[in-house]
């Protein structure tokens, strides 16, 4: 692997399910060596999420594409002692374990940083390494519910909605590589010493949802569920159009909901006073809303796009799978690509995260089997024998 900017950099990545693994994968994305540990009878449990097709696993090929992969049993002192030996030739080493579960094993970072002093070692877990909930079991779907999300999210008098994807673990991956970048850069500025990256799932979707600590602290203010609507600004909603599909218009910009107005027939309100103030706006969401929507109503969906741009306000259709694969922008910023898989011919997922004019990342392989490079990493890399790894595989220590 010697292409993009990250070529020469080695991770390991000893992580489950989504927010460590999509951390690697950006990290994979723009050419460095991932090497995928999982546990050599179960795998990595994202291996099971989604759907399959002729039981392969789709998520799969995206998530842990441009990563190696071989099986240890960590829990083991064999499998422990070969992690310790790779993580000699490694700059990061990203995991997910409840904290304390490295150090039950022997391979903390203490004991990882007497063999390579620059590691930078990346614990994500569900509450941080520290304070009185680092032991609970951490998922997505609490720090939704605990970062504030869910109670702003959903109708006004419904209940508090989760996602349906994985939205904390998503955001929380994205942070992990940055902050992986952060802590190599300082690496670099200190004497080459590693240091621990402590990411909690909850903290960066608190991050996301907004300052409503902040509100709250110098004004007492609870934030409410509000649909589709916004406290800060008006029109803002969801719309269905003539022919039963659905359109989200934003006026965050002043000049943008006095266009809205204009283009669906009522510009008298923009004399209005309330109507400069985007607070006051959404206050009057009812009226507003009763005025585009009205207007959508009578159109369709191809008739309100072409209005909306001709006018220069601002207005999306509402998107499912289908529509995405096929929207003519995303074909066209290849947002979207297809690669060679060696088990379905062709896979259609995400590209890179973002594009570099002189060192951009690619994706040069999909998701692979498991332990599909334990043997080439043992024997090639830690000068394992073939009878030493055969011992070891019968024993399920690695696969």
């Amino acid at each position: 692997m010697h292409d993009g900017p990250l070529t020469g950099l080695r991770v390991i990545d000893a992580s489950t399910i989504l927010a460590g693994p999509l951390c690697c994968q950006i990290l994979g994305d723009f050419g460095a060596d991932v090497i995928k540990v999982e546990h050599p009878v179960a795998g990595d449990s994202m291996r099971g999420h989604g759907h399959a097709k002729d039981g392969v696993p789709l998520w799969w090929k995206e998530i842990s594409r441009n990563k190696r992969t071989i099986g240890l049993k960590l829990s083991t002192p064999e499998g422990a002692e070969l992690l310790r030996r790779l993580a000699t030739t490694a700059d990061v080493l990203v995991e997910n374990f409840r904290p304390g579960t490295l150090e039950r094993w022997g391979i903390s970072p203490e004991q990882l940083w007497e063999l390579n002093p620059g590691l930078v070692i990346v614990r994500i877990s569900g509450f941080g390494q520290q304070g009185p909930y680092a032991h609970r079991p951490g998922f997505g779907t609490l720090a939704e519910a605990m970062s504030g999300f869910a109670h702003l999210t959903g109708d006004a008098d419904g209940p508090p909605t989760l996602p349906a994807f994985g939205l904390a673990d998503s955001i929380c991956g994205i942070a992990a590589s940055s902050a992986t970048m952060v802590a190599l850069w300082a690496r670099t500025n200190n004497g080459g010493k590693g240091q621990i990256v402590d990411l909690s799932l909850l903290e960066p979707i608190m991050t996301a949802v907004g300052p409503g600590p902040t509100v709250y602290d110098q004004l007492g203010v609870i934030g409410h569920r509000h649909g589709n609507r916004s406290t800060n600004n008006a029109p803002r909603n969801t719309y269905r159009t003539k022919d039963g599909d659905w359109v989200a218009v934003s006026t965050s910009a002043q000049t943008i909901a006095e266009r809205v107005l204009r283009l669906v027939g009522h510009p008298e309100v923009i004399d209005e006073p309330w109507f400069a103030s985007g607070r006051e706006r959404a206050a009057r969401a009812d009226l507003l809303d009763a005025y585009v929507g009205g207007w959508i109503a009578e159109r369709t969906r191809d008739e309100v796009m072409r209005a909306f741009e001709e006018a220069g306000a601002a207005v999306a259709p509402v998107y499912n799978a289908r529509d995405i694969v096929t929207d003519e922008h995303v074909q066209a910023a290849e947002m979207l690509v297809k690669v060679p898989d060696s088990d379905l011919g062709e896979v259609l997922m995400h590209n890179v995260m973002w594009r570099m004019s002189e060192n951009p990342g690619r994706i040069r392989f999909t998701g692979r089997p498991l332990g599909a490079d334990t043997d080439d990493l043992l024997v090639n890399e830690l000068g394992c024998t073939p009878e030493a790894i055969a011992e070891l595989r019968a024993r399920q220590i690695v696969a």
